[in-house]
C-alpha cells in the first residue's frame, strides 16, 4: 500500500517564499508543489486537488483573497491559510470569513509556520478518518462488496475515502478476484462524480482490431460495417470516470494512443479528422507488475508513470483470512436470503485453511455452488467444491485435528464479529469478543439502533437473539462507556 501524502500548495509570486515554504513542508512529509500566480493554482485544480493551500494575500493580476473564492468554489474540502503583511490584517480577517483556515504574518519564523501547517494537517486527517467512519455506515448496498475488518481491508478504505473527491489517476493492483473493480467503483460513487458516468473497460477481452473503435469512437464509414458513427468508450464516460481493466493486456501501439489521450484530454474516433475534448477520471488495474512489465519493454514506462500517481494495493484473500468468516456470511445473505443456513465447524475451518488462488470471487462461487446444491440447514464440508476438497486432503487439512481449538459457526442470518486471527481463538474467546464489539459499537453510536445495526451488518432479529444470550443492557453498556 502507498501512503498518501498531505498535497501542499505554495502560492508566492515571490521565487524566496515559495523555496522556503517547499523546504518546511518537505521537512513535515508533504508533497510539495509551487505556482507564482493564482490563475497557475487554479489551473492545477484540474488534475490535483491540494490537501492544503498557502497563498499570499498581495499577487499580481489576482489576489489573495480572488483566489480563495475561486478554490472554495473548485475544491470546497481543500484548506487554505493566507500570507499577509503587517498592514492587512482586516484583510486577512475577512479571508477567514469567507473560508480561510488562518492566516500568518510576514516575515514569520520557520517554528510559526510548521505549527499552522501541522494544525492545518491535523484537521485535513481528522476530517478524512470523520468521513471515512461515516461512510462505512452509510454506504450503498452495491459498494458492500468491500468487506472485512483486516488492517489491510480498513487500510484500503481509508485511501477510497481520502481519494474520491479528487481527480487523481489510481492505478490499483492486486491478484484476479480481490475486488479491484469494487474498490474502483466505490472511489466514483463515493465521491463528487457519483451522479456521473462510471464506464468499466476490460482491456484483456477487446479484440485487438477494434480497440481503438471501442475506445475512441468511429465515424459512419470509416471501415467496413461501420454504418452509423458511434461515441467510443472514453466519449460515454466523459465527465466521469473511466475504469481500465488489466491495463497489462494493452497492446503497445494503443498503449501509446490512451497516453496522448490522458495528457491532452481529447480524442480521435476513427474516421474522423478532428479531435472530441473529453474530460475523463481514470482508474486503471492491473494483475501484473506493471514496473517489471516496463522495464522489460512490454509496458510504456511513460503510461506507467502518468498512471501510478497514487496506489492501492488489493491484497489477497489468504493475506487477510481473518475476513473470511464476515465474507462467508455476507454471500450466504446474498444466495440464501430468508434461509437459516449454518456453516459447520469443519466447513468453515476448511475455507480458513484453504489458499483460496481465485480470492474473493473464487469464495463467492463457492458460496454460491453450496447454497444452490446443499441442504437447507447445513453448508458442511461435503458442499465444498471438489476441487477444493481435494487441495485441502493433500495436504493433510481434513484430517483429525489440525487445530485443537474449533472453528466458530456462522449462519445466514447472523453476522460474524470475529477478530484477526480466527484460526487461534476459541469459541469463548470469539463470544467474549463478539459481546464486547456489539457494546462497544452501540457506546459509539449512542444507542442508535439503526445505525448500530448498519455497522455490525446484521439484521435486528438477530441483533435481539444476541443481546438476550449475552444478557447486555444496552443503557448500561452505554453509560460505562460514556463515563
Amino acid at each position: 500500500m502507498q501512503d498518501l501524502k498531505i498535497r501542499f500548495l505554495i502560492v508566492d509570486d515571490d521565487k524566496n517564499i515559495r523555496r522556503l515554504c517547499t523546504t518546511i513542508g518537505t521537512s513535515l512529509g508533504f508533497e510539495c508543489a509551487e505556482a507564482d500566480s493564482g490563475q497557475a493554482a487554479l489551473n492545477s485544480l484540474d488534475t490535483t486537488a491540494p490537501d492544503i493551500i498557502l497563498a499570499d494575500l498581495m499577487m499580481p493580476n489576482m489576489s489573495g483573497l480572488e483566489f480563495l473564492d475561486e478554490v472554495k468554489k473548485l475544491a470546497p474540502r481543500t484548506e487554505v491559510a493566507i500570507m499577509t503583511g503587517h498592514g492587512s490584517i482586516e484583510a486577512a480577517v475577512r479571508a477567514m470569513r469567507m473560508g480561510a483556515y488562518d492566516f500568518i504574518t510576514k516575515p514569520f519564523r520557520i517554528e510559526e509556520l510548521k505549527l499552522l501547517l501541522q494544525r492545518m494537517e491535523e484537521k485535513v486527517n481528522l476530517v478524512a478518518e470523520n468521513q471515512f467512519l461515516r461512510e462505512r455506515v452509510s454506504a450503498d448496498s452495491d459498494l458492500n462488496g468491500i468487506i472485512g475488518s483486516s488492517a489491510k481491508i480498513q487500510d484500503v478504505l481509508r485511501m477510497v475515502a481520502r481519494l474520491k473527491d479528487t481527480r487523481t489517476p489510481v492505478l490499483i493492483t492486486g491478484e484476479s478476484g480481490t475486488g479491484k473493480e469494487l474498490v474502483a467503483r466505490a472511489i466514483h460513487y463515493r465521491g463528487a462524480l457519483a451522479k456521473k458516468p462510471f464506464v468499466a473497460v476490460d482491456c484483456g477481452s477487446l479484440v485487438p482490431t477494434l480497440i481503438e473503435s471501442e475506445l475512441f469512437g468511429y465515424e459512419k464509414g470509416a471501415f467496413t460495417g461501420a454504418n452509423r458513427s458511434k461515441e467510443g468508450l472514453f466519449q460515454a464516460a466523459n465527465n466521469g470516470s473511466i475504469f481500465l481493466d488489466e491495463i497489462g493486456e494493452l497492446p503497445m501501439e494503443m498503449q501509446a494512443k490512451l497516453l496522448r489521450v490522458l495528457q491532452e484530454k481529447e480524442v480521435r474516433p476513427v474516421g474522423r479528422n478532428d479531435k472530441v475534448r473529453v474530460d475523463v477520471r481514470v482508474i486503471a488495474a492491473t494483475n501484473r507488475d506493471l514496473e517489471a512489465s516496463y522495464r522489460e519493454g512490454t509496458f510504456r514506462k511513460d503510461l506507467f508513470f502518468r498512471l501510478n500517481v497514487v496506489t492501492i494495493h488489493m491484497p489477497s484473500l489468504r493475506e487477510r483470512r481473518s475476513d473470511i468468516p464476515l465474507l462467508v456470511n455476507f454471500f450466504l445473505d446474498k444466495y440464501a436470503q430468508g434461509k437459516t443456513l449454518h456453516v459447520s465447524d469443519a466447513a468453515m475451518k476448511a475455507m480458513l485453511e484453504y489458499d483460496w488462488p481465485g480470492n474473493v470471487r473464487e469464495l463467492e462461487n463457492c458460496i454460491e455452488r453450496a447454497v444452490a446444491l446443499g441442504s437447507d440447514t447445513v453448508l458442511d464440508i461435503h458442499d465444498l467444491p471438489p476441487a477444493m476438497r481435494a487441495a485441502l486432503g493433500q495436504t493433510g487439512y481434513l484430517s483429525a485435528s489440525t487445530h485443537s481449538v474449533p472453528a466458530p459457526s456462522f449462519s445466514s442470518s447472523a453476522a460474524s464479529l470475529a477478530p484477526r486471527s480466527v484460526e487461534s481463538a476459541s469459541a469463548t474467546d470469539l463470544e467474549e469478543l463478539e459481546k464486547a464489539t456489539i457494546q462497544r459499537v452501540f457506546a459509539q453510536v449512542n444507542g442508535d439502533k439503526a445505525l448500530a445495526l448498519k455497522m455490525l451488518g446484521i439484521s435486528r432479529a438477530t441483533l435481539y437473539r444476541k443481546l438476550k444470550r449475552y444478557g447486555i443492557n444496552l443503557d448500561k453498556s452505554i453509560s460505562a462507556a460514556a463515563s
